[in-house]
Parts: C-alpha cells; sequence; structure tokens
C-alpha cells in the first residue's frame, strides 16, 4: 500500500492526454498568450498505458481521462481500449467540455470507456458562451443524449458556480438533470491556475447553492460519493435523483485526497493547486526499466503532504485574509479537472 505523509493511499489517477482545447472557458484557460505543450512532448499512448499499468500496481483502482479537452486527442478509443483491459482497474472515467461527445461515445464505450463527466455551466445560451467563448450548446446537449444511448452512465454534469454569472440558473441545471437522470455535481469556484483572476466575492458557498435547491427541491444528506470523490450528495426527497455539491474552498477534503495527476507532458502532481511536477517522461525516454520509474512515483507520493485547499481555507478565516496570486500554481488547461 502506497501512502503519503499524512497517511493518504494513491487510489486514483487523472491523466491529462493534451492541453488542447476547443473551448475558452473563463475558470479555466488563460486569456492571454498562452504557450502550448510542443507535440513532442507530449506522451505517446504507449508511455501512458505504461505508466497506468505502474500506477494500478501500485494500489489505483480508478482512472479518468481528461485534458484540456480529451476528445481533441486523435484516435483516442485506442488508449481506452489499452488502458481498460488493465487487471485490475475498477473503473475508466472520461471528462469532457461534450462538443465532440456525439461523434466519439459510440466507439468510445465500444473500446471499454465506462462512464463520462460533460461540463455543462448554462442552459441559457448567452451565459453559456461567456462562460466557454463558444456556442456550442446545443451540441453538447446531443452529446449528451448519444451518450446515454451508447451506454456511458451515470452520466455526470459539472456546474462551476461563479456569483454574477451562472448562478441565477442553477435551478434550470437541476431540473434538466432531474428531468434527465443525470446526476448533476455543483462545484465552488475555485482559484486553479492562475489565470481565472479569482476572487472571493465570485465563489457561492455550499451552504448558499444548498439553499437555493431546497427552497424548489427539499433535500436529505446522501453522503460522501464513494471512496475519497470529492461531491458531498444530496438526495431529492421526492425520490427524483440527487445532486452533489464539491465544497474546495468551504468544506475543504484535503485529509481524504488520494489522487494523483499525470500532465499531457509526463509530470506526476499530487495536487490540484500545486506549482509543479515530478518528471516522469525523462525517466521513460532514457529507457529506464519498471522498478526505476516505480521507485520515483513512490519517491514523489511518500513525501506528498499537499493540503492547500485548508491552508486557503484557513487564511481566508484570518485577518490578514488570502491572496490567490501568491502562489504560481499549474493552469488547470494543463492538469483537468
Amino acid at each position: 500500500m502506497l501512502l503519503d505523509a499524512m497517511g493518504r493511499q494513491v487510489k486514483d489517477l487523472r491523466i491529462s492526454v493534451t492541453d488542447r482545447c476547443n473551448f475558452r472557458c473563463s475558470y479555466c484557460m488563460p486569456q492571454d498568450a498562452y504557450r502550448w505543450i510542443d507535440r513532442a512532448e507530449i506522451l505517446s499512448f504507449e508511455e501512458i498505458n505504461r505508466l497506468a499499468l505502474l500506477f494500478v500496481q501500485l494500489g489505483v483502482t480508478k482512472i479518468r481521462i481528461t485534458g484540456g479537452e480529451a476528445l481533441l486527442r486523435r484516435h483516442l478509443g485506442r488508449l481506452i481500449a489499452r488502458i481498460a483491459a488493465l487487471p485490475d482497474l475498477e473503473d475508466l472515467c472520461l471528462t469532457t467540455n461534450g462538443a465532440l461527445l456525439a461523434e466519439q461515445a459510440p466507439a468510445l464505450a465500444a473500446a471499454g470507456l465506462k462512464r463520462i463527466n460533460v461540463s455543462v455551466d448554462s442552459l441559457d445560451p448567452a451565459t453559456y458562451s461567456r462562460m466557454t467563448g463558444r456556442d456550442d450548446l446545443a451540441r453538447v446537449l446531443d452529446g449528451l443524449e448519444v451518450a446515454a444511448r451508447s451506454g456511458l452512465t451515470p452520466i455526470k454534469i459539472n456546474t462551476v458556480v461563479v456569483r454574477g454569472v451562472n448562478d441565477h440558473n442553477l435551478l434550470d441545471l437541476v431540473e434538466f438533470s432531474r428531468r434527465r437522470g443525470y446526476a448533476l455535481r455543483l462545484i465552488e469556484y475555485m482559484d486553479a491556475g492562475n489565470a481565472n483572476q479569482w476572487r472571493s466575492e465570485k465563489l457561492v458557498p455550499k451552504r448558499e447553492i444548498l439553499e437555493t435547491i431546497a427552497a424548489r427541491y427539499p433535500l436529505g444528506d446522501a453522503g460522501r460519493d464513494p471512496d475519497s470523490a470529492p461531491a458531498v450528495r444530496y438526495r431529492f426527497l421526492d425520490g427524483v435523483g440527487e445532486v452533489g455539491v464539491i465544497a474546495s474552498v468551504t468544506e475543504p477534503f484535503c485529509a481524504s485526497c488520494t489522487r494523483a495527476r499525470l500532465t499531457a507532458d509526463g509530470k506526476l502532481v499530487t495536487c490540484l493547486f500545486s506549482e509543479g511536477g515530478f518528471d516522469l517522461k525523462q525517466l521513460l525516454r532514457r529507457g529506464a526499466p519498471d522498478r526505476e520509474i516505480v521507485d520515483a512515483i513512490c519517491s514523489a507520493w511518500r513525501v506528498r503532504n499537499d493540503r492547500y485547499s485548508e491552508e486557503r481555507h484557513a487564511m481566508l478565516q484570518s485577518e490578514q485574509g488570502y491572496k490567490a496570486g501568491n502562489r504560481n500554481k499549474i493552469e488547470m488547461i494543463r492538469l483537468g479537472g
């Protein structure tokens, strides 16, 4: 069992397959010049699969494919098929903005993908366009239907809630998810990366999110998602589904975080808010044996003591306050969600 310095076991791995994205989401994508990772530095499918196998051997049971926008990676189904075949892997999921989902969902399901998370920040076309920089809402909704017919279930809808931008759309999303049988996950606006110019004034806290929903649809506590998943779930008392809230800012869950991240260029990152990572690609490309790569992964994880959200929460409650720009974090576009 591989444990970090705080006794947290590595169980989940998020793999970014590209930093490219066809959206320009305001909470994720740098609005200024951004230096894309050179294509020669992006891990090949063979390299990704090799690392995935080693992580599974170390105890990882869940893998999520992400980006950038993962569906921009050509022939992604080939990678999905390889990872789906890994022994002892219990769950294989993909996070996407959904714009290319209608075209690719059937093939991805056939390759072995089990389920998807799709970002939908509003059902109002104008608000959606404002947040994503694109007018692709109709394509995304079509993609959700194709994914459901293809068996990629349960489908989770991820919504980042930003005050003054889309917080007035919460009930629309709740009602949509209830009708369609999707699991809605509402996410507190976080200071991931440096480009989103995060301010606490834009935060809609979990308490307020739940009060808004419960005023229309009474809720009951259903507990946290299985294992170490970040969402706390609430069931609708009328029996029609559930909603989850990911409250990284107001109710940090660092103590139960078992998630490792692999960037598209082969960096092992141990926290969403990290400033850097451990370069595994250089080991791969100089021909290091599996044992040496495993030792590097273990060394990186064993010294892991990340608890950024807890530290942020303490600073937000303190007299000096919290300044998001004081830490030069890796941009979300490189890490995925």
